[in-house]
């Protein structure tokens, strides 16, 4: 790119020294065409790979009928989509609301919580990042983000991550919602026991409080099922996806309990975009693509094979759970991170500067990762 035209586009620079200009499943290609094995996946939104040609197939017909419409008129292709998801979503979560963005789909299901419950109060987690919009920003514990609009948004206590006496304290009687990353990503790949999730749930629910599980990258079989919550007796109330669900296209959703949804009046959510033709035959054929490639078990098969590999060094410990991984070294990581991209290799930063973070597309090749593996093994710590 020009480096005149870069400079006016605002926002978050480059972290690779890169232009990339063409994928293919979990490589990608830059401008003097080096080809990179991609373990980052675009902030984990690449759950089918790049470029899947069934996603393609889908989107180009959806495109040559119907390219957009807003929520005015009904869509046989968004019918379709909701009642594709809502058959993988955890038991009593059936109900959608299709948005754009992560942080739009948490802005709705923290704006519900306010409104079903009358409370004015958020509880959240120390570490986590849940989006940039004013609510998802308010409950995001990155005082560089959220400092400059704290006075906008709504009262919020940030709770210790996976510290059991801190939900035994904590007051839920008078918090709306509880909101957190079952695995917190961009917190360095952090998880707790799953006592403490159901622990939490109670606890919440004691106090009438209602608890929102961000599944914004651990949804949709990057953790080796299709969702974190819904097994172990984990299931909140309030479910959000988003990243891979349109593998590319911006597409997101809240998922409701039946009851709330029930409560939940037609004017009170809205979107011109969300739900449009084009983001929901995505949705379709992502899903279709994760049930025909088998790609919740291959998440987790894989993810343990690159589990095991790193563990095989003591210098090294993995984190996290199937395709979610953090690769967390004894000191900063930022050296072996730089020489992984100089050997070919994208991998994530994350808020501990000890964690790499791994987040391939769930089509991610065997090869690919034995790949990595040998890299690791070429590659001393500084």
């Amino acid at each position: 790119m020009n480096a005149e035209v870069s400079e006016l586009l605002l926002g978050p620079r480059p972290v690779w020294p890169i232009e990339l200009i063409r994928g293919r499943n979990d490589r990608v290609w830059d401008a003097h065409g080096r080809m990179y094995y991609d373990f980052y996946g675009g902030h984990a939104v690449a759950l089918t790979g790049h470029g899947n040609r069934h996603v393609r197939r889908a989107i180009r017909r959806q495109m040559r009928d119907l390219l957009f419409y807003s929520t005015a008129s009904a869509l046989a292709i968004r019918n379709r989509a909701a009642e594709s998801l809502a058959r993988r979503l955890p038991p009593g979560l059936g109900h959608v609301f299709f948005s754009n963005s992560g942080a739009e789909a948490n802005e709705n299901a923290l704006k519900i919580a306010l409104q079903l419950t009358g409370r004015s109060r958020l509880l959240a987690f120390q570490g986590s990042f849940h989006g940039r919009t004013l609510l998802a920003l308010s409950v995001t514990d990155d005082p560089l983000l959220r400092d400059p609009f704290k006075h906008w948004g709504p009262p919020v206590e940030f709770l210790p991550f996976a510290d059991p006496q801190a939900i035994e304290t904590a007051d839920f009687a008078s918090a709306a919602a509880v909101i957190l990353e079952p695995i917190q990503s961009m917190g360095g790949i952090r998880m707790a026991d799953p006592a403490w999730y159901r622990r939490l749930i109670e606890r919440a629910h004691e106090g009438g409080c209602l608890v929102v599980f961000d599944e914004i990258q651990t949804g949709l079989g990057r953790t080796g099922r299709w969702f974190f919550s819904g097994a172990d007796g984990i299931t909140p109330d309030i479910l959000t996806l988003a990243k891979g669900l349109g593998s590319g296209i911006p597409v997101a959703a809240t998922a409701l309990r039946a009851d709330l949804a029930a409560a939940v009046k037609p004017h009170d959510l809205g979107s011109t975009f969300g739900g449009g033709p084009t983001a929901m035959a995505a949705v379709l054929a992502t899903l279709e693509v994760l049930e025909s490639r088998d790609c919740v078990a291959r998440a987790e098969t894989l993810g343990g094979r690159l589990a095991s590999g790193i563990r095989a060094h003591p210098e090294y410990e993995p984190l996290g759970r199937g395709l979610l991984i953090g690769l967390k070294t004894e000191g900063p990581c930022r050296p072996l991170g730089e020489a992984l991209f100089k050997s070919g290799f994208l991998v994530g930063w994350s808020r501990d500067p000890r964690v790499l973070r791994l987040m391939p597309p769930l089509t991610l090749q065997a090869r690919s990762v034995e790949r990595l593996l040998e890299a690791l093994n070429r590659i001393r710590p500084a």
